[in-house]
């Protein structure tokens, strides 16, 4: 069984209905990018040291860490703190492609994995009104980039590129074959 070092209920979601057992153990690192770092770079240490914060309390165990990003145009678009910078992330969304970036670590003793996927997103162009009315209902919050591709925002996917699960906040694909490899499944 692998340790989630994180209370996302989605990465739970997505690894519970892969067949992957697990229990969570929330990491609580800050989520904070270094100036020079990209946003490849970012996902992948944040992983790493979310993997980390959590091994460091367990023994022996495997731990899996994971951390989610939108990248528009080499802008990092996190959580939104708030509805205006929700608002903004959207506009900013609409109509146009970006990324989403998932780095993912399995660590087990002193042995880590670190690996990213990358998946790109095109959305329709979102209307004022609509934009005003989706931050309205809180679904934006707590998300990378202020949508979440299973929700409400389906509406808007002009289409991805790449892994759907990545989008949500896993990519399960990718997380199974290290499993695979590192000899945990």
């Amino acid at each position: 069984m692998i340790v989630l070092a994180s209370q996302s209920p989605r990465r739970a979601e997505l690894l519970r209905n892969a067949g992957i057992e697990f229990r969570v153990q929330p990491s609580n690192v800050p989520e904070q990018r270094l100036p020079s770092e990209t946003a490849l770079d970012y996902v992948q240490r944040l992983a790493g040291d979310k993997a980390a914060a959590v091994a460091r309390k367990l023994s022996g165990e495997l731990v899996l860490g994971a951390d989610t990003v939108v990248v528009l145009e080499q802008r990092v678009l996190e959580k939104p703190r708030d509805a205006q910078e929700a608002t903004e992330m959207l506009r900013s969304l609409s109509g146009r492609t970006h990324q989403v970036m998932t780095g993912v670590c399995l660590l087990n003793g002193a042995r880590q994995d670190v690996r990213a996927e990358v998946t790109e997103v095109r959305f329709t162009p979102i209307s004022e009104e609509e934009i005003a009315s989706y931050v309205a209902g809180g679904e934006p919050m707590d998300r990378a980039g202020a949508y979440a591709i299973q929700g409400i925002a389906s509406r808007w996917i002009a289409g991805i590129t790449g892994c759907y699960f990545n989008v949500v906040g896993l990519p399960v694909p990718l997380v199974y074959r290290m499993l695979r490899e590192n000899g945990a499944l």
